[in-house]
């Protein structure tokens, strides 16, 4: 429980730094929330990708509101039932509310479930996908939209320094990412400090886990190998965990807390889907090159992770193919393949045939007719088997 004076501290002082906010950047995702809706929006995503400040441009669309952020260390031991309390601080007109990372607080959606009852507009941010969704599906079924909110895309990044594309611009994104407290900086110690917290905060303390070096570890290992296959009791072995649901566990906190992703093999059998090896890949370029050695000068990593993320941001659902050959995404859209997509920084004569077997495999595979070569900035196309091949430079995708 937390006192009322404590709560109205926490309340004024939050409200005057959200007043002296000056530096918001319009956010893509801004236009998925639908402020006219009866629905609870939600906003989730990973710490300091921007999320506060996604609420910020949408309260500007209101006179009246209501805003906790319940990160604040006074606010660490509110209870639902402090709810009453914050409740009387807040203004009586208050036309909309928002609660950033209130997942922080237990039993929270049996609050919201009240004030969506009285017919408040009500928006929430979460940097706990499961947590999240657990909640949720008790009270408030049918009664939310859930947005995913990343850190910068290229688009994003580009407005966020008022500048043009090119080659160098596009290069310096593949290296320091999209995270805007890292942005203004260019101090790798915020992405090394997020990391941190990630992996304690959210991870290490929620759910117990007493030796926490090992997670680490673990977390280090996996961000340091982003484009390549993990399994399950090779990592089980290596880290000597006492079992492979340990594992299994630890990988799903990771990703829960949008930190790391795992891709799957396709396989028409789901038991093969989750037995297969999958492909780890995490939220941001910037957090890998500030926390590992290995992709500082590996151009082709960093190429293929910012592709990752770029379709997972869209919300695509995506698999890797693998049979005699490779192809680094399929593209899903109502459990049908509408995309075959290959990453390759540089195709050279030495590399073609192989990137491009690969991609025709998964095109042949799939009944597709034209299939994707993401490289850095070259453009070419090719016709094999009757299939057509294109060379797309990472710009012209991330400009779609």
């Amino acid at each position: 429980m937390v006192i009322k004076e404590d709560i109205e501290k926490a309340y004024l002082l939050q409200k005057q730094v959200i007043r002296n906010n000056h530096t918001i950047i319009f956010r893509d995702k801004f236009k998925y929330l639908e402020k006219k809706s009866d629905f609870v929006q939600i906003v989730s995503g990973i710490r300091r990708c921007g999320k506060s400040t996604l609420l910020q441009i949408i309260m500007s669309e209101y006179k009246n509101i209501a805003y906790i952020n319940f990160e604040d260390p006074r606010l660490f031991n509110f209870e639902v039932t402090d709810f009453p309390k914050l409740e009387a601080i807040f203004p009586e007109d208050t036309e909309a509310y928002f609660f950033d990372e209130i997942q922080n607080v237990e039993n929270w959606e049996i609050y919201i479930r009240q004030l969506h009852d009285l017919g408040k507009k009500i928006y929430i941010t979460g940097s706990n996908a499961s947590l999240l969704s657990k909640d949720l599906g008790t009270k408030l079924t049918g009664r939310y939209l859930n947005t995913e909110l990343f850190p910068f895309s290229y688009v994003e990044y580009l407005r966020f320094l008022k500048s043009e594309t090119s080659d160098q611009a596009i290069s310096v994104y593949l290296k320091q990412g999209g995270f805007p407290e890292f942005l203004k900086s260019e101090n790798e110690e915020v992405l090394q400090n997020l990391f941190k917290d990630i992996l304690l905060r959210d991870i290490a303390v929620r759910y117990g886990i007493r030796n926490s070096k090992v997670l680490f570890d673990l977390a280090l290992f996996l961000i340091s190998n982003v484009g390549k296959e993990v399994s399950y009791t090779k990592l089980k072995n290596t880290f000597q965990i006492g079992s492979t649901n340990s594992i299994i566990d630890y990988l799903n906190w990771m990703e829960d807390a949008y930190l790391l992703f795992f891709l799957q093999r396709f396989s028409w059998s789901a038991k093969s889907m989750a037995i297969n090896p999958k492909k780890v890949y995490a939220i941001d370029n910037g957090l890998i090159n500030a926390n590992t050695i290995s992709f500082n000068d590996d151009a082709g990593r960093k190429l293929e992770n910012a592709v990752f993320i770029y379709f997972r941001n869209k919300g695509k659902k995506l698999y890797y193919f693998r049979e005699k050959g490779e192809c680094d995404f399929l593209v899903f859209e109502k459990q049908k393949c509408i995309k075959a997509v290959q990453v390759c920084y540089e195709i050279t004569s030495d590399n073609l045939n192989r990137e491009c077997n690969g991609l025709l495999e998964a095109l042949l595979f799939f009944g597709l007719e034209e299939g994707f070569i993401i490289t850095f900035n070259q453009k070419d196309t090719f016709i094999k088997e009757g299939k057509t091949i294109y060379l797309l430079p990472i710009q012209e995708l991330f400009l779609e």
